[in-house]
């Protein structure tokens, strides 16, 4: 595939992703304007020690609350159907190193009652965010739009603010994908697995053996899932998937 033709899937794909994303893409624009706010307020050393402990606390209770799911959500909803495709597997994985670098600064900013590390920590935090929503808007997205078959946009944003807004999704303990269309399949699948605490397990029906969605989850999970055959055709197959409860992600 030569370069011209890869920048001309990424603009065709563009266009639904955003016209459907763009619930997604308003709350990021104002989580990051709410952060900014807030670790500015949180590094403003001229305020009284009072105030300041206040607008810490107000930082950190953000972080932990509102920054927290929307990473959450993203995930759950975003990530998930990315992973299973090798077009947006490697994608994924930055992505939610970014996450884990978040998680590890928010955590180390609640415990500490330092200015100079409270701002270096808030500071750190506000970077990390721009650039991770700068990446979910402008690339995750298109890419979802520009997989074989396109992801259901319209789906995914629904989804995407149900979490948002606190409420769950549906954990069904069995998928039944054998009469949905063959590119549908594996977000669906993937999407399901994203929801799994650790020790829990759906079953998998489908009309052929599922080996090449197993190779898909080796890559995008190594050593995190458990594939158990039910039933094994010759009409139908039955698999129970499960997330391994010693698994970290």
């Amino acid at each position: 595939m030569t370069p011209s033709t890869e920048i001309d899937i990424q603009v065709t794909g563009a266009a639904p992703a955003v016209k459907a994303g763009e619930a997604i893409e308003e709350a990021g624009r104002r989580l990051l304007s709410t952060l900014r706010a807030k670790v500015a307020l949180s590094t403003e050393l001229d305020l009284a020690h009072d105030a300041l402990e206040e607008a810490w606390a107000a930082l950190v209770a953000f972080c932990v609350g509102d920054l927290r799911r929307h990473l959450a959500a993203s995930d759950q909803v975003l990530y998930a159907p990315a992973a299973g495709a090798a077009e947006t597997r490697l994608l994924v994985r930055a992505l939610r190193l970014q996450v884990r670098s978040l998680d590890e600064r928010i955590e180390a900013l609640s415990r500490t009652d330092d200015a100079d590390t409270v701002d270096a920590l808030a500071h750190g935090i506000e970077a990390l965010t721009a650039a991770h929503l700068e990446a979910e808007q402008t690339v995750l997205l298109p890419a979802l739009a520009a997989l074989p078959g396109g992801a259901d946009m319209e789906s995914l944003t629904a989804a995407w603010s149900t979490m948002q807004a606190g409420g769950h999704l549906d954990r069904p303990d069995v998928v039944d994908v054998a009469r949905i269309p063959h590119d549908q399949r594996h977000p669906r699948i993937f999407a399901r697995y994203a929801r799994l605490a650790p020790g829990e397990a759906f079953t998998l029906v489908n009309n052929h053996d599922p080996k090449p969605l197993r190779r898909e989850f080796e890559a995008a999970h190594p050593d995190g899932f458990t594939w158990d055959y039910l039933e094994s055709g010759p009409e139908r197959w039955r698999v129970r998937i499960g997330r391994v409860a010693t698994h970290v992600r």
